[in-house]
């Protein structure tokens, strides 16, 4: 069986949520890109 990782949803949040991607350049062009795409969820 495999190791699930439990990571709390506030940490998941603050590391992978929609403000940090804002906060700067790169996550910017992230969300840019995923909008290009046609992603339905872009975080």
């Amino acid at each position: 069986m495999k190791i699930r990782i439990r990571k709390s949803s506030i940490k998941r949040v603050r590391m992978c949520g929609f403000r940090k991607r804002m906060s700067t350049k790169g996550g910017r062009a992230i969300l840019n890109r995923r909008r290009a795409k046609g992603r339905k969820f872009n975080t």
